[in-house]
């Protein structure tokens, strides 16, 4: 069994503390009713909530940024030009989308960051997940027939019974240039993947 609070520590505490008993790609899969779900309760006098998209006060958000609802951008993000969202995206405090970095339908948890020129697609990364230039959390099996996206589980994989799922990734996982991480990565808190490598939960 995959628990979001065994990898990501503040989970229960967090707006998303609802949904603790989903699978990430469960919660994945209802992100843009989730994000709506929250848009709702959302207090006006601390975030610009414009066609379900909100953005906190603080928050910095570059022109030529491209935000697609729903979305709800937190405290102190910074969004750089050439950033796109979309797909149902929540950032916690402190969040980093840089030039030319794609977010779509996931969950980014305090003080993360994707760097520049980044794919993170369908989910869910802890506090504190630093992405370096280039590397990309693939979300669909393009390579085969079979499109369901399958995790590891105390070292057996396990079906989804989702086309589209990327990662979780717990706290502090540091992932390096140019790497992949193949769908249905499930990272430990405090896990690296090096620069250039390849993670396939299917076969490593």
């Amino acid at each position: 069994m995959i628990r979001l609070t065994d990898y990501i520590a503040h989970f229960s505490q967090s707006a998303l503390a609802p949904w603790a008993d989903l699978t990430p790609w469960a919660l994945v899969t209802q992100a843009p009713a989730v994000v709506r779900q929250l848009l709702a309760g959302l207090p006006a006098d601390e975030y610009l909530i414009r066609d379900d998209i909100a953005i906190h006060r603080t928050a910095s958000v570059e022109p030529g940024a491209l935000l697609k609802p729903p979305l709800i951008i937190g405290a102190h993000c910074f969004i750089a030009s050439g950033a796109l969202l979309r797909g149902g995206c929540w950032l916690d405090e402190g969040c980093i989308i840089g030039p030319g970095a794609e977010l779509k339908t996931s969950f980014v948890f305090s003080a993360s960051k994707l760097a520049h020129f980044n794919f993170v697609g369908d989910s869910v990364l802890g506090h504190g997940v630093n992405l370096e230039a280039g590397s990309i959390v693939a979300n669909y099996r393009n390579e085969r027939d079979d499109k369901d996206v399958q995790v590891r589980v105390d070292g057996a994989l396990q079906r989804t019974g989702c086309d589209k799922f990327g990662a979780l990734l717990g706290d502090q996982c540091r992932i390096g240039a140019n790497a992949v991480l193949a769908p249905g990565a499930v990272l430990k808190p405090a896990s690296v993947v090096g620069r250039g490598q390849v993670f396939d939960a299917e076969t490593d």
